[in-house]
């Protein structure tokens, strides 16, 4: 089923995609789209105030060796301090659906199958586990 899903909006998004065929315009709106999440996320900490990013070094256990990985987990932070608010969120989920909707054009520019993407990156990373470290 739920390959059904991302193949329909994949579908859609070739059906409703008229202006911006080329593949170098579909990948400047990529980078927009891209640009529009940054400055989302930023205008929910400088406007909104409803996030906060409290930045430091990232604080690690003194001996590493001895350090279990899923201690080190733990052991980040993503310095951020609160949730978006509701009006935040929906800003911040229009951008990320206008970066799918860019994704998947690109994906039919070059007769790539999103679903089959999303599994193999699914499967590395479930394969490799706390191994694949990006």
């Amino acid at each position: 089923m739920k390959d059904l899903i991302v193949d329909e909006f994949q579908n859609c998004v070739d059906e409703c995609l008229l202006r911006h065929k080329s593949i170098l315009d579909i990948l400047t709106k990529l980078d927009e789209s891209q640009s529009r999440i940054n400055r989302s996320v930023v205008k929910c900490v400088t406007s909104c105030g409803c996030l906060q990013v409290e930045a430091s070094k990232q604080s690690l256990p003194e001996n590493l060796d001895d350090a279990l990985y899923d201690c080190l987990s733990e052991s980040y932070s993503n310095h951020i301090v609160g949730e978006p608010c509701s009006n935040c969120k929906d800003v911040l989920e229009k951008e990320l659906g206008n970066h799918l909707f860019y994704l998947a054009s690109i994906c039919n520019s070059l007769d790539l199958n999103l679903y089959d993407i999303l599994l193999k990156e699914y499967k590395n990373i479930s394969t490799l586990g706390k191994y694949t470290l990006k």
